[in-house]
């Protein structure tokens, strides 16, 4: 099927399936296959014509260990299934790869240093407006279950409801100082001697909770007449590492699959890398050991079949309530983990483990069905994309940096880039991350650069920076950046910004101030 044909036609059609069923559905419910009445067919009749959107947000998900991005060994049938039925963007990446960054930039559409969103205790701005706001005001529910990480006094953001309580500070208690920083003890949770099973803990139970009130919100009856707009965020497979008893025994067999070390590795690191290993403590912890990776991948394995059937849960609750086919459905993480690679941890580097993304879209009518796109992306493309396939008035919407996904389903763009921006947690000056065709750019403001041939260099151990024959991609990089970016504003916004905050937060605290949201019973 053709993206622009259905894409004009979406709104006719939908009005003349209206017409069918409001005529048929009178004379079915008297129907012996029917004795009360009542079906599906009841719920489709009144269903909205706008197309619903339901977001899936891992934490901390590789794509590199799913089925969809060529993992064998890790069992995701349901985002095999997705793929299937939708699209696989095989390159793209993170705004920012760091939680709460990320997701503002997931919901504004914008690059994080334009929201002034840094790190996970910097603020998103009440009058910096969401997809949910566009929505909301075009007639649909936004719903939230699971993880956001919205640090201030709004915890909605254009959010209509919320079903789980906070699940981190709110408040600027994790506000780091921009030279003097503190080592974190990161690393500890992936040594092997610290991974446990059951499902005795806070992540399990935040999960849980979500998915369970996730479900219930696709079976309420306010489904029936109101499109929505949900996001269903989980925590998992973000460390600590404690899978289930049950996930954790699907791989008792499996030998898996753990980074290589070539000679010398230590040598390769970068200053952004001694930088993130001194914050997260992996200069001081052995996360290389092959034994603990092994049990550190056996849980992460675990996990990421976790979360895959939940996807599956979610995707039959549309299908059993009756709105599998008029639903766009995204699932994604906010980004990656390093997971020992290069003997580093977490995230908020550039590498592929740590800011690459999963990225699949299912729109209705399994449009673009099979395809993979090559052609890097962004998590600020989707709030474009919603716009356009919603058809969201010009006057509901407003300015992003992101562009529209659904032209890529017809044809790859050679021409389009990617940038993801780190500049504070863990790291002394602004960093950036471009991603053209074939090639990484990383640029550390007055600390040095990075250029990789993604094609050749899988891994990222061999900089072709500084090499003669590279300058001319090292310059277009570049100039991407600064097009974009002034690095040394931003570094003068972000350190006001850390001053700010670091002197309310004591204020916060004397005061007993408290922005957790907590629903309403």
């Amino acid at each position: 099927m053709d993206l622009k044909e259905s894409h004009v036609n979406r709104e006719f059609i939908h009005q003349w399936l209206i017409f069918l069923v409001i005529l048929v559905i009178p004379f079915y419910g008297k129907s012996g296959n029917n004795p009360d009445g009542q079906s599906k067919g009841n719920k489709e009749s009144s269903a909205p014509t706008k197309p619903n959107v339901l977001i899936v947000v891992a934490d901390q998900l590789v794509p590199m260990l799913t089925g969809p991005y060529g993992n064998s060994i890790v069992r995701t049938p349901h985002m095999d299934q997705l793929a299937k039925e939708g699209v696989t963007f095989l390159s793209a990446y993170s705004p920012n790869p760091l939680c709460a960054p990320a997701r503002a930039s997931m919901l504004t559409g914008k690059y994080s240093s334009n929201i002034g969103v840094y790190d996970n205790a910097a603020l998103l701005a009440a009058d910096e407006p969401t997809v949910c706001h566009s929505l909301y005001n075009l007639g649909y529910e936004t719903a939230l279950s699971g993880k956001v990480h919205f640090v201030g006094p709004d915890q909605f953001h254009g959010f209509s409801k919320r079903m789980i309580q906070s699940h981190y500070p709110t408040d600027f208690q994790w506000v780091k100082s921009r030279e003097n920083k503190v080592p974190k003890q990161h690393a500890l949770n992936y040594v092997g001697s610290d991974i446990h099973t059951g499902t005795k803990n806070s992540n399990y139970e935040f999960d849980e909770s979500a998915h369970r009130e996730a479900i219930q919100f696709l079976k309420s009856e306010e489904r029936i007449t109101n499109p929505f707009f949900l996001m269903v965020s989980y925590n998992f497979p973000h460390e600590p590492f404690y899978p289930p008893q049950k996930y954790w025994d699907m791989y008792a067999k499996i030998d898996p699959e753990i980074p290589d070390f070539p000679e010398g590795w230590e040598e390769r690191l970068s200053i952004m890398d001694k930088w993130l290993n001194r914050h997260h403590g992996a200069d001081k912890i052995d996360v290389t050991d092959k034994e603990s990776l092994k049990t550190l991948y056996r849980a992460y394995y675990a996990l990421i079949t976790y979360v895959d059937d939940k996807l599956g849960e979610l995707m039959e609750t549309l299908k059993s309530e009756g709105m599998d086919e008029n639903t766009v459905v995204i699932f994604t993480s906010d980004h990656g983990d390093m997971l020992g690679n290069r003997g580093m941890v977490q995230k908020r580097g550039f590498y592929e483990w740590s800011a690459r993304v999963p990225l699949l879209l299912k729109l209705p009518g399994n449009i673009g069905a099979h395809q993979k796109v090559k052609t890097p992306v962004s998590l600020i493309d989707i709030v474009p994309t919603i716009f356009n396939y919603c058809s969201v008035p010009k006057d509901l919407r407003f300015g992003v940096d992101g562009q529209d996904l659904l032209p890529l389903i017809e044809e790859e763009d050679p021409s389009r880039y990617v940038i993801s921006e780190s500049h504070s947690e863990g790291v002394y000056t602004t960093c950036f991350m471009v991603r053209r065709g074939k090639y990484k750019y990383n640029y550390f403001h007055d600390f040095g650069t990075q250029l990789f041939d993604l094609e050749s260099d899988k891994g990222e151990w061999n900089s072709l920076s500084g090499k003669p024959e590279f300058l001319a991609v090292e310059t277009e990089m570049r100039n991407l950046i600064f097009k974009n970016f002034d690095p040394g504003e931003i570094e003068q916004d972000l350190r006001e910004s850390i001053r700010n905050r670091m002197l309310i937060q004591p204020v916060l605290e004397k005061q007993r101030i408290n922005w957790r949201y907590l629903p309403k019973n």
